[in-house]
């Protein structure tokens, strides 16, 4: 592609260098190849354009930068940008030929609940006999390709390359969860949504956003996105019991459907009864009443259930197709999963790592547990603080028991994470004990369990790693959850 054709586009002059053919687009300096236009991104800890000297050797013929770059060598060309996030999303958009138009991409924001109504949306979708692809938290899905997740929502320039790879697997659909980060940083500002989905709306990531305001202005940006057109329908999704769903309708020029349980809503459950196994309820809609069972425990999951069966329902599939597909959907990795070796009492691993999803999967277990409620949980490091006690009197509230532990620490000291989250145990409880290692707190927990009892671990749910001191450890809660169980069977077993 020539140099002419992408400033065209951007609408932007070439300031020097003259015409340049490229072969690729970088933000990271370490990857640019010859050819390559380098992207000068300011992130939070470092600036793209304290790299261009690193990606002119390497290779990159053309720049584009915030401002003027003096000391750039001749030959190399210049694009000036104001704004060189979205600048760059435009042109990854551009550089891939489109491919949100080729396809429906439905987004879903919210504080709680993203993975796993996306997974759900996919896999109703999926049942229907439509290719859908899948960004999110856990991994991203296009066609056979299945890759780690490292964000929630991918720079614009991966984010797009995912959409031409689903477009080429023949993706009718794209299912993602879209984050307050990507919203705030214009990482998503070039896709078309076909549809914006708001889950809920609960306090987290206050050590970026600084305000709730700003976390939730940001999240309304997906609504402000949203655009009709004569051959392209777009609508938004918006849980109407959420204190902040009029900001998300107010925030929409296209169609709104609603889901609730409380308000009267389009979608609405009614009559609802939580299992160990799953929940069966009756969804009203349309006048007509339908009885559902799903795969998921929690009222919290009734919630995520209903917005994957309104957004369905907007797509044009049938309400009796929907639920018979749901009621075969899979378990989402992390979220309320079990982990049974067979003993006699139950132990679920969970992400639940802000104060509202503690607090959704412990009152579940609560209700759920004829035993005692034993949890597992801490929080991270170089993230926000003022959550740390509200966890902890949380923690204590709802659990017979409480180990607290770390979550990832990064960068911070360890035990000056775990005092912050005991100073709000010790406001309710002194039914706890601290200790810093996770795996010594799950040894624990499982030591203590006894027959009926339910052990929580909350926090990392999918994860494979713990972030300590900048260093990248291999660590699964389910796997030294499954390794202690198997010990304490096996003791059971030699005793016999």
């Amino acid at each position: 592609m020539q140099l002419t054709e992408i400033a065209a586009f951007l609408g932007l002059e070439i300031k020097s260098g003259g015409e340049q053919t490229i072969t690729g687009i970088q933000y990271n300096s370490q990857k640019v190849q010859p050819g390559n236009i380098f992207v000068c991104i300011q992130g939070e800890k470092t600036d793209g354009h304290n790299y261009v000297t690193d990606a002119v050797s390497r290779g990159a013929v053309a720049v584009l930068a915030a401002h003027t770059l003096p000391d750039l060598p001749q030959g190399v060309s210049l694009l000036v940008a104001e704004n060189t996030r979205l600048t760059l999303a435009a042109l990854a958009n551009m550089w891939y030929q489109f491919p949100d138009r080729k396809m429906r991409i439905i987004g879903v924001t919210g504080t709680n609940g993203k993975t796993t109504t996306t997974h759900l949306i996919k896999w109703v979708l999926e049942q229907q006999g439509y290719a859908t692809g899948l960004v999110g938290t856990i991994h991203n899905v296009a066609g056979k390709l299945d890759t780690g997740s490292t964000n929630t929502t991918p720079e614009s320039l991966e984010l797009f390359a995912l959409f031409d790879e689903m477009v080429k697997s023949g993706c009718k659909y794209g299912v993602m969860e879209v984050s307050s980060h990507a919203l705030k940083q214009g990482r998503v500002s070039a896709c078309r949504f076909a549809a914006g989905v708001f889950t809920n709306l609960t306090q987290d990531h206050l050590d970026y956003h600084l305000t709730f305001e700003d976390y939730l202005y940001s999240k309304t940006k997906l609504f402000a996105m949203l655009k009709q057109q004569t051959d392209f329908p777009a609508y938004g999704v918006v849980n109407l019991d959420d204190h902040a769903a009029s900001n998300f309708v107010n925030a929409a020029n296209v169609p709104i459907w609603t889901y609730g349980i409380e308000e009267d809503a389009d979608v609405q459950a009614k009559d609802f009864h939580l299992t160990a196994s799953g929940t069966e309820l009756t969804v009203s809609y349309g006048g007509k009443e339908y009885v559902a069972k799903i795969p998921l425990i929690g009222k919290f999951n009734i919630y995520n259930a209903l917005a994957a069966v309104t957004t369905l329902l907007a797509e044009g599939i049938a309400m009796e197709d929907v639920l018979s597909a749901l009621a075969t959907a899979p378990q989402v990795p992390g979220r309320f999963e079990l982990v049974d070796c067979g003993q006699d009492f139950a132990v679920v691993v969970d992400y639940a790592h802000t104060p509202d999803g503690l607090e959704n999967v412990l009152s579940t277990a609560r209700e759920i547990t004829h035993g005692r409620v034993i949890s597992v949980f801490g929080c991270g490091g170089d993230r926000d603080k003022t959550k740390r006690p509200i966890m902890g009197e949380i923690g204590g509230r709802y659990s017979d028991f409480a180990i607290i532990t770390s979550d990832n620490p990064r960068t911070e000291n360890p035990y000056a994470i775990l005092e912050q989250v005991v100073a709000g145990i010790t406001k309710v409880s002194d039914r706890y004990l601290v200790e810093e290692s996770r795996g010594a707190a799950i040894a624990k927990a499982i030591a203590m369990a006894e027959s009926g009892d339910l052990i929580m671990i909350a926090g990392k749910g999918h994860e494979n790693y713990q972030l300590v001191n900048g260093v990248t450890l291999h660590f699964d809660d389910r796997e030294e959850a499954r390794k202690y169980l198997e010990e304490r069977l096996a003791g059971k077993t030699a005793d016999k």
